[in-house]
């Protein structure tokens, strides 16, 4: 492939991906068991965009389930599942380790130990508090629990090395989910909360939510971006990556810090959904190459994409209950992994 074809396919996937995030969210805003039928939801976003009128024959009714019951839960599921790939997709760099995800050191089960705690200890926690204080415990109790393996890593090396990492890791989530699984224990009448919150929610989303991940996910994103060449040269090796001028170990550290504080905020609001950063990095690599420079980009849009689509059918299979996003994404995202394991060399 000469340069000029090289640029043209760049441009092609650049293209694509932004086309598929519109499609993606105009499809997820025109789905719904309430609301104006889905021909008319594009009239209806066009009809309020500036400087232009057009009769799009939705109520002012009907136009408030659009925006404000369908439109955050499409915006929010796009943020998150753009935060997963691409924190699943950067953690894999770091590790050099295609099998692993953003949830590696101990982000999601410290999310559910702290929810489980909040839902047991205070019951209701919707009454009474001003705001919902469970993201905020989840959000603490995530990076409080990948700090900790952080910390035991490092004690044994582990920022020198990826394998004392990992299994710090796999420790610390070993730990908190067994402290998880003593308080449902003790208190039984809270495992239906917990477990809804566990497998994943969008059904509540509201534009606070969207506005309280925005910064985060912001930050982080541009983080991971901007070390995409380093992530690049990582895949060789710590050695070599040293010779090359790379400084090993303040990038995995930055790198996983990124990561781990986009990955922490949208768990805290959506709970624990499963595969995203597994799958979508994967299926980005077989369309753009395995080259970070596009990998990270690719990811937060087919990521956004990936999980915008998946909570349709979520909410409209068993309509009027709603299925957990994360059972979806499993249902999904399983039986594609496994694929990629008979197909594909996934050990490097």
């Amino acid at each position: 492939m000469n340069v000029e074809q090289h640029g043209e396919r760049r441009w092609g996937l650049t293209v694509g991906s932004v086309v598929a995030v519109a499609l993606a969210v105009l499809i997820g805003a025109s789905v719904g068991p309430a609301g104006p039928p889905w021909w008319r939801v594009p009239l209806a976003l066009i009809d309020h965009l500036p400087l232009i009128s057009i009769d799009s024959g939705v109520s002012e009714a009907e136009w408030s389930i659009i925006w404000n019951i369908r439109m955050p839960r499409v915006v929010l599921a796009g943020i998150v599942g753009a935060m997963l790939s691409v924190g699943g997709a950067s953690y894999q760099g770091v590790f050099r380790n295609p099998r692993v995800d953003p949830y590696l050191l101990g982000a999601a089960a410290g999310a559910g130990l702290g929810a489980t705690l909040m839902i047991a200890i205070w019951g209701d926690v919707g009454d009474g508090w001003p705001v919902d204080p469970v993201p905020a415990v989840a959000f603490l109790f995530a990076l409080g629990a990948v700090a900790l393996t952080y910390l035991v890593g490092a004690s044994f090396g582990g920022l020198r090395t990826t394998s004392t990492l990992v299994l710090a890791g796999v420790a610390m989530v070993s730990l908190l989910t067994a402290i998880q699984t003593f308080v449902l224990q003790r208190n039984s009448e809270v495992v239906r909360e917990v477990y809804n919150w566990i497998l994943g929610r969008l059904s509540t989303a509201q534009w606070d939510d969207v506005r309280l991940v925005v910064p985060y996910v912001g930050i982080a994103c541009v983080v991971l971006f901007l070390h995409r060449r380093q992530l690049d040269l990582l895949r060789v090796g710590d050695e070599e990556a040293l010779t090359l001028g790379v400084p090993v170990t303040r990038v995995r550290l930055i790198v996983v810090i990124a990561a781990t504080l986009g990955t922490a905020a949208v768990v805290a609001v959506s709970g624990l959904i499963g595969f995203v950063g597994l799958v979508v990095p994967h299926i980005v690599r077989l369309v753009g190459g395995a080259s970070y420079r596009r990998l990270i980009p690719l990811t937060i849009a087919f990521g956004a994409v990936f999980l915008i689509l998946a909570d349709i059918p979520g909410r409209t299979l068993t309509a009027p209950a709603e299925l957990p996003i994360g059972v979806v994404t499993a249902f999904v995202g399983a039986p594609f992994f496994i694929y990629l394991l008979r197909t594909r060399d996934l050990t490097r």
